[in-house]
């Protein structure tokens, strides 16, 4: 089977550094199956990259090797690791993403000391992440890629607030269709919620819920529909409309869920 790498960056569409890579990567490996997570992240945005591989990676087969290509530029607090996970293998610079992507600990890690491949330090992902995914798809070892690295950098993932029959959520993420993603996931919902009727309030406008929907259409075009995610959080979104654009939603905002 041909190995699969997968790439995960904020390099847009429209300039060539996905093309450099994926050419990189088939003059070294012909026969492997490249494939696009994204390159629609928001620039340097490693909240909303750890959001999209998080869910997309647990869909992948084992032997997978994932390229992060988020603010990838090396220092002394941000190295260039590897790691393996449940079988699939990560490469990215240690910025805060990894702690973020996993639930638990890494079964490895490395701090990768591969040369890099030119005398430039401005685009790792080309000139030492290939590298390594190379080596991982020739069979090599990841210990081989470097030395053990017992610690990641650690951004904490926030959790929503209990305040008397509300939970304080906050925005973590917003699709192509604008729909809302919250960081209250499911049992968190039902654990506090145990089915009652909750109003939302969003930026102290209060709007009445009478219920979690399972579809879009369970409500009229243009009402608020609130549902459960496919990535096990809470959703908000406006039946054939633009949530974030109307509620007036960004990243981080807070949405006070009211419980009755």
């Amino acid at each position: 089977m041909a190995v699969i790498v997968t790439l995960t960056t904020d390099w847009g569409a429209r300039d060539h550094y996905a093309g450099i890579v994926k050419g990189m990567l088939l003059s070294r490996l012909p026969d492997a199956n490249v494939v696009d997570i994204t390159h629609q992240v928001d620039p340097f945005n490693v909240k909303q990259a750890s959001f999209i591989l998080r869910n997309a990676f647990p869909y992948f087969p084992k032997g997978t090797i994932h390229i992060v290509g988020i603010n990838t530029e090396e220092s002394e607090k941000t190295p260039h690791v590897a790691m393996e996970y449940k079988g699939q293998y990560f490469i990215g610079a240690d910025n805060g993403i990894f702690t973020l992507l996993f639930d638990e600990r890494p079964d490895a890690v490395v701090e990768i000391t591969l040369p890099q491949e030119t005398g430039f330090f401005i685009f790792s992902t080309r000139d030492r992440f290939v590298k390594a995914a190379v080596h991982l798809a020739n069979g090599g070892s990841i210990t081989g890629l470097g030395h053990s690295r017992q610690e990641l950098t650690a951004l904490i993932a926030m959790k929503p607030q209990v305040n008397g029959n509300s939970l304080n959520g906050r925005v973590i993420y917003i699709d192509h269709y604008e729909n809302v993603l919250l960081n209250i996931t499911i049992k968190e919902f039902e654990d506090f919620g145990t089915r009652r009727r909750f109003n939302l309030n969003i930026r102290g406008k209060r709007h009445k819920i009478r219920q979690v929907c399972e579809a879009f259409s369970d409500v009229i075009p243009g009402e608020i529909v609130v549902l459960f995610s496919t990535t096990g959080h809470l959703e908000i979104g406006i039946n054939r409309g633009n949530a974030a654009g109307l509620l007036g939603l960004k990243i981080d905002d807070v949405v006070i869920v009211e419980f009755e």
